[in-house]
């Protein structure tokens, strides 16, 4: 596909492939039969997570770099990346012999910026700041432009796309039947500007359908405005997709090539990537986990037909996994947080124990709020319930014992500053 508002040369894609061919993996796009039978479909795994750095990232910053001239890699590279794009410019350093400076946000879990160490070694140094991948970029751009350094753009080139672009060569290329849906997750827009361009020229009737987290829905906005739009806030949660804002480039890029955005619930996302891991076996971060997250929301229209879902990484830290649990029960009903005030009367607490709770609630946390007056104070309990129906069974026994209590699950400032 090429238009006027699309720069995307199918030709340039093709070059891109030749480009990474010694370079990247060429990832296996396998049928999953578990997600198979669940949809009634033909699901197809492209994974990505197996690539060389464990994400697509690599591609479109290993084609951007091998394009500049001596004299602009001898100067040095820099990017900006919350995790997946800074490995693929450290590995693409270390390949090309060039040095890198790259800026990442000083949330990034630990295991991305010991990975970006370990794939750039000597060739690069990093600089964590800021709390968002907006705050890097800026820092970052504002770095290169004072040193006159080449700036790796993570989304919004070309060239980058270009490189993720390859990823939709090799499914079309793996695919014998015809693929009714890819779904594919966004972040600044590049993987789905890229695939996208490449799937719909081949296959102009395929549905291409992006994925973005509740907390950053930014190409969402976008294109409901119909101009690029800055979020005001984003939940960095889901670390690989969440931007304030989505590249110029990308956002027209996506208005020719995106029929479909399915926003999607972080907690959802968890219970995804807990299913992913316990069913599959498949270690997904929490943007790799989003295209199959949007199954749910599509399950009508996908069934008897051929779907792909790009499980975009796999650079999760296992330190996150007991999170990932949390915010899953906690979206799925399961598991629900109050401020309890007991009341003054002796025995309070037993009577809560006895009355309010079924023989099947469990207590995951009992805290109370005033440390000096636990006759008195309020007390921060967890429960976490067997069956999510028994909800409504334990509210109301709450109440009718004259127990009152805040929702904390239910205000999201509460749950912020206590959970």
């Amino acid at each position: 596909m090429s238009t006027k508002l699309n720069p995307i040369q199918i030709k340039d894609i093709i070059i891109a492939n030749q480009v990474l061919k010694d370079v990247v993996v060429k990832t296996p796009l396998q049928k999953d039969t578990i997600l198979s039978d669940r949809y009634d479909c033909n699901v197809y795994l492209k994974r990505e997570d197996l690539q060389v750095v464990r994400s697509f990232k690599i591609r479109g910053a290993y084609n951007f770099m091998q394009s500049l001239t001596k004299e602009e890699l001898a100067n040095g590279v820099v990017c900006a990346s919350a995790g997946n794009h800074a490995q693929g410019v450290a590995y693409s350093c270390k390949a090309l012999g060039v040095k890198g400076r790259i800026f990442m946000p000083s949330t990034t879990p630990r295991q991305k910026v010991s990975r970006v160490e370990f794939f750039g070694g000597p060739f690069v140094e990093i600089v964590l700041t800021g709390d968002t991948f907006d705050d890097s970029f800026y820092t970052a751009k504002e770095y290169c432009d004072t040193n006159s350094m080449a700036f790796i753009h993570p989304f919004d080139d070309y060239r980058t796309i270009n490189g993720q672009g390859t990823i939709g060569l090799e499914i079309i290329d793996s695919m014998e039947e015809p693929i009714s849906h890819v779904f594919m997750g966004i972040g600044g827009g590049g993987l789905i500007s890229g695939v996208g361009s490449y799937v719909k020229s081949i296959s102009p009737d395929t549905k291409i359908v992006g994925v973005e987290p509740a907390g950053a829905p930014g190409m969402q906005k976008s294109l409901e405005q119909d101009k690029v739009v800055t979020l005001d806030y984003i939940d960095k949660f889901v670390d690989g997709a969440s931007v304030k804002q989505v590249g110029n480039l990308t956002f027209e890029i996506a208005k020719e090539v995106i029929d479909d955005i399915v926003v999607v619930p972080e907690g959802k996302v968890c219970t995804t990537i807990l299913d992913l891991y316990n069913e599959n076996a498949i270690v997904a971060e929490p943007a790799g986990a989003l295209p199959v997250a949007a199954l749910d929301y599509y399950k009508d229209q996908i069934k008897g037909k051929n779907i792909v879902c790009i499980i975009s990484g796999g650079n999760n830290d296992i330190d996150r996994m007991q999170d990932f649990k949390e915010r899953s029960l906690i979206y799925e009903g399961y598991k629900h947080y109050f401020i309890v005030n007991f009341p003054q009367r002796a025995g309070a607490l037993r009577e809560f124990m006895d009355d309010v709770l079924s023989e099947t609630d469990d207590i995951t946390r009992f805290e109370y709020t005033k440390k000096n007056n636990r006759d008195k104070g309020p007390v921060l309990v967890g429960i976490e319930l067997q069956e999510k129906n028994d909800y409504h069974q334990l509210i109301n026994r709450m109440e009718n014992k004259g127990f009152s209590y805040i929702e904390i699950n239910k205000d999201a400032n509460l749950f912020n500053l206590l959970i």
